[in-house]
């Protein structure tokens, strides 16, 4: 099979670049490493160094006439959506329109879309949260995802294209950025590390759903062998507060950093925890990581690799 990643120099999309490489697959992967690394992408992958926005996207597709994208390019921080929402439809919709556009010119039958199960939701009163859930993401960025997945919708309805929207948890692990304002793990592990000083937001009783990125992966490829069409949730169906991420990084790391907090953003909330019944019943999957582990894997790798 032939496959497209955008976004593939990036955290999830390089992990699953390399386990389509690892299943024999042909990979090409769009990025324009913006926020992804060079160092990320398979050396088996055919590279393009492009943003998704541009008219040069129809000639890679014209090149590589991939089977199936997985579109996993975007813009990623919830925070900078908040200051900047132009910058972030721009590329976070119009953007991925120029993918979906292409996949209807190239006659493609199959799009992964790296949706957002941790904001789409917004300040959901069904903790944990399933599918049928009325979205009311709070940031431009959840707002972007959502409407992403109406276009999906659309391009199903007209042109008989199918489509997945993996609404990940907040995903964590080896390769995660911890430059940007996204990925407080990534972030918080990487200053401690350093003897930097993490900042908590608000209180830091506030929860999210956190999947190491080995479980976001078996179940991204788990729905497409499927053909799951529409939402699904991938998740832990668990809640782990900012304060218990920080105090477990502390004692891997053997840190004396004391906790430190700033003001609550505008974008955030107090609870976030997805269903993952559809996935058990449609995908026989649930994770396999618990959140120790996973925490003790990411301590590694930075340790290792980090900056």
């Amino acid at each position: 099979m032939k496959c497209l990643v955008t976004g593939g120099a990036g955290f999830i999309a390089s992990h699953i670049a390399d386990k389509l490489i690892e299943k024999g697959n042909k990979v090409a992967i769009i990025d324009d490493l913006s926020s992804g690394k060079k160092a990320n992408i398979n050396p088996s992958a055919k590279f393009y160094r492009l943003d998704i926005r541009s008219p040069k996207v129809k000639g890679v597709f014209g090149k590589e006439r991939p089977s199936i994208v997985f579109h996993f390019a975007a813009h990623i921080e919830a925070r900078e959506s908040v200051k900047n929402p132009i910058a972030d439809a721009d590329v976070n919709i119009l953007g991925s329109l120029n993918i979906f556009e292409n996949c209807r010119k190239f006659r493609l039958k199959k799009i992964v879309f790296a949706s957002s199960g941790g904001e789409i939701y917004g300040n959901a009163k069904t903790i944990p949260t399933p599918e049928d859930y009325p979205p009311s993401p709070i940031s431009p960025y959840g707002i972007a995802k959502l409407a992403v997945e109406k276009y999906l919708e659309s391009y199903c309805k007209m042109y008989s294209m199918n489509f997945t929207a993996m609404r990940y948890g907040n995903v964590y692990g080896p390769r995660q950025n911890p430059c940007g304002e996204a990925g407080v793990i990534a972030i918080f592990a990487n200053k401690m590390l350093k003897g930097e000083q993490p900042l908590i937001h608000g209180d830091g009783r506030q929860t999210k759903d956190y999947i190491f990125i080995d479980d976001a992966v078996s179940a991204t490829l788990l729905a497409l062998k499927k053909d799951i069409n529409g939402p699904i949730n991938i998740a832990t169906a668990k809640e782990t507060s900012v304060l218990e991420i920080f105090d477990g990084l502390k004692k891997l790391i053997n840190s004396n950093v004391e906790k430190k907090f700033v003001a609550f953003p505008a974008c955030g909330f107090k609870r976030g925890c997805l269903s993952i019944e559809k996935a058990k019943k449609l995908i026989n999957w649930q994770p396999g990581c618990d959140f120790n582990s996973g925490l003790a894997k990411t301590v590694d790798w930075f340790k290792k690799y980090g900056k």
